[in-house]
């Protein structure tokens, strides 16, 4: 047997040549998202950026990427801001602006939810006793009145003629109002 068999017999042969870190290929891919993270960063308003969990000299570098005026020093304060986003908590972040971005989905359900309930009480005056059987603080009055001006608006909005902008007043009064109920 060679030497080389040997050493490989003893030390088990199966395993993957003693490598227990990342390659670095994929060391690079992080870096460069961590640094992608830290161009969407540096895109923010400073309010947004308050709202976030960064450390003071991350949210300091962010803030001076965000008055750099020449290209390269944009680029090389961009680039400083990833490696200080190596400490940071990237998944926190990434977390708060895809909300941000995208709302939540709960929130987007729920406004759904109060846009079709909108649309079904403007054709049904049923639901409209049954809403106010099951939310007894509701001002009925208010509700009612605002339905009532709501279908006068379809109405009006129906015979508008072709390029006429539509009112939208009192149907998005109701809105507010059902959202108001905490529905």
């Amino acid at each position: 047997m060679s030497e080389i068999t040997e050493l490989a017999a003893e030390s088990g042969g199966d395993e993957d040549d003693g490598y227990d870190r990342p390659s670095k290929s994929q060391v690079k891919r992080e870096m460069l998202a961590l640094t992608d993270l830290g161009k969407q960063l540096i895109a923010l308003s400073p309010e947004r950026l308050r709202q976030l969990p960064l450390a003071e000299r991350l949210y300091d570098a962010i803030r001076e990427a965000q008055r750099t005026t020449s290209r390269e020093g944009l680029r090389r304060q961009t680039h400083y801001v990833g490696k200080l986003m190596r400490d940071a908590p990237a998944d926190d972040i990434r977390r708060q602006l895809d909300t941000w971005e995208n709302g939540s989905r709960e929130e987007t359900a729920a406004m759904h939810r109060l846009e079709s309930l909108r649309d079904r009480l403007l054709e049904d005056d049923d639901l409209l006793t049954d809403l106010l059987s099951r939310n007894p603080g509701a001002d009925a009055q208010q509700l009612r009145t605002l339905i009532r001006e709501a279908r006068k608006e379809a109405r009006a909005n129906a015979a508008l003629a072709q390029g006429q902008e539509p009112k939208r007043k009192h149907y998005r009064a109701l809105f507010q109002a059902l959202k108001a109920l905490e529905i």
